[in-house]
């Protein structure tokens, strides 16, 4: 960004200071332009969302707010309109969409739109609305003995996720984003088809590409939890993932036996399995680009020496602690 006053690129600063939402404060990273010349701050429409995203995301975390894909979601998967979601909880015409695109609700309609999260808390509140018609009272409550059944048969990856991820709700070590297996998944399909990474190469870009996106959006793309041992930040538990990737036919493992007495395992995509793109938005599609062609040629040695020069990494490994996502404000910048 240029500065109006004098037209010379101004660098982006960044203080911690503290902001309030809803008359309670918290502490945000705060990115701004500064023009050297005249002292005057500025703040385009990227550092704007930035900001506040800072500072909702912990409002949310705080009083069990649901994140608006969250919010979206629920609706979604009972086939109905915002407006009519509105309606069977109660809310204002609007409400719920304006939710969707990230209104934070009440703490009371928070509550209500994580009951309804359970189907069966769905068909109650449906049930006892009188102004509902019963042609639409029907069809709703045949979608929901559809999910019933449906919950019922992915019994086992809803307690593999459990086992994976240890907590299924947002918060600083996630980036913010309920962590979502088939998407990490589709990341590791990416770098497989497009580097066909050693597996400690694509641990280190999986952990580039979220903590990236975070840099610039205060939000993870996957939700994954990173830990950081000796070779670098890993996602937790990532064994267990690849080897239920490879296991279910998305990606393919080829060992390979080295004179040192080494054994590399390259990730290419199973036969049959393609990336699909429309799992993620035009700016998280523009993260994993850039990550891929940043270290397109790096060696694995040389992507674990980059790794190494981060502040989440060096406080972090000697306790192999999980990464808090605010150190991706340190991160060594992957993105122009």
């Amino acid at each position: 960004m240029k500065s109006p006053f004098t037209g010379k690129p101004m660098n982006i600063v960044k203080e911690w200071r503290t902001m309030s939402f809803r008359k309670e404060e918290f502490r945000v990273l705060f990115h701004f332009y500064k023009c050297d010349d005249t002292g005057e701050q500025f703040e385009d429409e990227d550092l704007v969302n930035l900001n506040y995203n800072q500072l909702v995301n912990q409002y949310r975390v705080k009083y069990s707010i649901p994140f608006p894909e969250k919010i979206k979601a629920i609706r979604e998967k009972y086939h109905v309109s915002g407006n009519k979601m509105s309606e069977i909880l109660g809310f204002g015409i609007n409400n719920y969409r304006q939710y969707e695109k990230g209104e934070v609700p009440s703490q009371s309609n928070a509550r209500l739109i994580q009951l309804v999260e359970d189907p069966r808390e769905l068909r109650k509140l449906v049930n006892i609305n009188g102004a509902l018609g019963s042609s639409f009272k029907e069809k709703l409550n045949r979608n929901i003995e559809k999910l019933i059944e449906e919950q019922k048969k992915e019994k086992f990856k809803r307690q593999f996720e459990a086992y994976l991820f240890d907590s299924l709700l947002p918060g600083s070590f996630t980036g913010y984003k309920i962590p979502d297996l088939d998407k990490f998944s589709e990341m590791v399909l990416f770098f497989s088809e497009k580097l066909k990474p050693w597996k400690t190469k694509l641990n280190k870009l999986l952990f580039y590409a979220d903590f990236a996106m975070f840099q610039q959006t205060a939000f993870s793309i996957s939700g994954m939890k990173y830990q950081a041992i000796p070779m670098g930040p890993v996602p937790v538990k990532f064994n267990s993932i690849f080897e239920f990737l490879e296991n279910n036919n998305k990606i393919e493992i080829f060992y390979q036996n080295f004179p040192d007495g080494g054994t590399g395992e390259q990730f290419l995509p199973a036969p049959g399995s393609k990336f699909r793109e429309e799992a993620f938005s035009e700016r998280e599609l523009k993260i994993l680009n850039l990550v891929a062609n940043k270290f397109e040629k790096a060696t694995t040695k040389e992507i674990i020496e980059t790794s190494h020069q981060g502040k989440g990494w060096i406080e972090n490994h000697e306790k192999r602690s999980v990464i808090d996502y605010s150190y991706g404000f340190d991160l060594i910048s992957v993105c122009p």
